[in-house]
């Protein structure tokens, strides 16, 4: 009879990290160490190696059809050397010991001149990590025919809920993303990410008039999420948001009061907020949120989140990238700033403790401090009671994109469903209708919280200096009075 002797998670990533990314370029521990020796030959205060492994995969459905599959696999590694605030990297697809080494020395040169000694390099230490998610390859929890038959059935559903839906779009994409981090203070760690994510866009037809609706969701675990309940809820969600803009009339504009639904559209709150808060801009003073910690900066009852360790999600991590454990920060408590979100260097500079929030896109990037799932906490409305509330103005049930200027916390936001409300009675859905504000100033602004907290089904990206990463967002119905709506009547 086979014993299976199963190891503590952290171990067990640690080994599948070297299986696919040492072991084959017949590296070990000690030549990390060497290449880490290497950098600190000159005085440096940080240095670290990043190796990385990516498969993922493609499919998308068009015209009744699975028209593409695509698949690729990725690996590399990243050099990395600070001092001070200058960082010097260097990456490369080719793993081997020449070209780490390669890699160590070009880095090396940051240092400043005369400031060398060799720096001993720590004993290894295996950092402390999470298990939110588990280990798997999603690409090989189900066969191509049945990823194709799923979006077939995709296809398939969408037609049959309404006559008017003209054209269906799905995708649905896997990754399985295996890293390793190597750190100059000797610490080792590892994460083995799964990701996957379905995604549905309709167009639906009327008199001439086309609208679109889209809908879908995802997470850190395999495809059988996918189940025909889940399916039919990410197709119910873009056929409704079709049909509802085929009825949609030009958005009024002017200063008025928007209330905001639950799950998706805290996307405002990450680009209004979230990016305000993140370490870089803090240190350089660039962010509006510069220097006002322990200052109000919201409405009493604004509770605000980065919290990188909620179970399967899409913004979630075991550890960051550069080796330390994800957290749950707090970094707005009833209205009170608390803290930023922070990576080691902007940490270090800024003399407070990173935060987990060291991401980069991949191997071939720095790493900088981004979110991870950012949400606001619930409060004690009803939803219902909320939308009554409004007089004259905005009910925004979901958003297209938006952007901010960090500096002076301007947004501007498109919502692509909205509806018109009077005298707390819903009128009609129109379209059109952007939000413009300023982050801090919005926040104080905020009257009303309801208490239907929830957070989005797992579909966002964030690009920050032209890297992108996976993140989550959320947040419960909220009324913020006197914000700018442009419009189209």
């Amino acid at each position: 009879m086979a014993i299976m002797i199963s190891r503590e998670p952290t171990i067990e990533r640690l080994a599948t990290a070297q299986q696919l990314l040492l072991t084959p370029f017949g590296l070990d521990e000690s030549h990390l160490s060497k290449a880490l020796a290497e950098i600190t030959a000159h005085r440096v205060d940080d240095a670290d190696l990043y190796f990385q492994y990516t498969r993922s995969e493609g499919w998308s459905l068009e015209e009744g059809i699975v028209k593409t599959g695509s698949f690729s696999i990725d690996q590399g590694v990243g050099v990395r050397a600070v001092s001070g605030e200058k960082t010097a990297f260097a990456y490369s697809d080719d793993i081997s010991e020449a070209s780490l080494l390669d890699a160590a020395r070009t880095v090396r040169s940051i240092s400043s001149a005369g400031r060398t000694g060799r720096v001993k390099t720590a004993a290894r230490k295996i950092a402390s990590s999470r298990s939110l998610y588990q280990g798997i390859d999603p690409i090989s929890t189900l066969d191509s025919t049945a990823k194709v038959k799923l979006l077939e059935k995709v296809e398939k559903l969408a037609r049959s809920r309404d006559p008017r839906v003209a054209q269906v779009m799905a995708g649905l994409a896997s990754e399985y993303d295996v890293v390793l981090v190597a750190r100059a203070d000797g610490t080792l760690a590892a994460d083995v990410r799964p990701l996957v994510r379905l995604s549905v866009t309709v167009i639906a037809e009327q008199n001439g008039r086309r609208e679109i609706g889209s809908g879908g969701g995802g997470g850190r675990f395999g495809l059988a999420y996918f189940t025909d309940e889940q399916i039919a809820e990410y197709v119910d969600h873009a056929v409704k948001a079709a049909l509802t803009n085929l009825d949609a009339r030009p958005a009024p504009a002017g200063e008025m009061t928007v209330v905001l639904g639950s799950g998706w559209p805290g996307i405002l709150l990450h680009e209004a907020i979230g990016h305000g808060l993140e370490g870089d801009f803090n240190r350089k003073g660039s962010s509006a949120f510069s220097g006002r910690i322990g200052q109000r900066v919201a409405a009493k009852g604004v509770t605000v989140l980065d919290d990188g360790t909620i179970a399967d999600r899409r913004g979630s991590l075991n550890v960051d990238d550069e080796g330390n454990a994800s957290q749950r920060n707090v970094l707005i408590e009833d209205g009170i700033l608390k803290g930023y979100i922070q990576d080691a260097l902007n940490a270090r500079l800024m003399k407070v403790k990173p935060t987990g929030n060291g991401r980069r896109e991949s191997y071939a990037h720095v790493p900088m401090p981004r979110m991870t799932n950012t949400y606001m906490l619930g409060g004690d409305k009803q939803p219902e009671e909320i939308v009554a509330s409004i007089k004259k103005g905005l009910y925004a049930t979901n958003f297209g994109g938006g952007q901010v200027d960090i500096t002076s916390g301007k947004f501007v936001f498109s919502a692509s469903e909205a509806y018109w409300v009077e005298n707390g009675k819903i009128q009609y859905p129109v379209k059109g209708a952007t939000i413009v504000g300023n982050g801090p100033d919005a926040l104080t602004r905020v009257t009303m919280i309801g208490n239907d907290m929830a957070l989005d089904s797992g579909v966002g990206t964030c690009g920050k200096e032209g890297q992108s990463v996976p993140v989550g967002v959320g947040q419960p119905t909220l009324r913020i009075d006197g914000l700018t709506v442009g419009g189209t009547a």
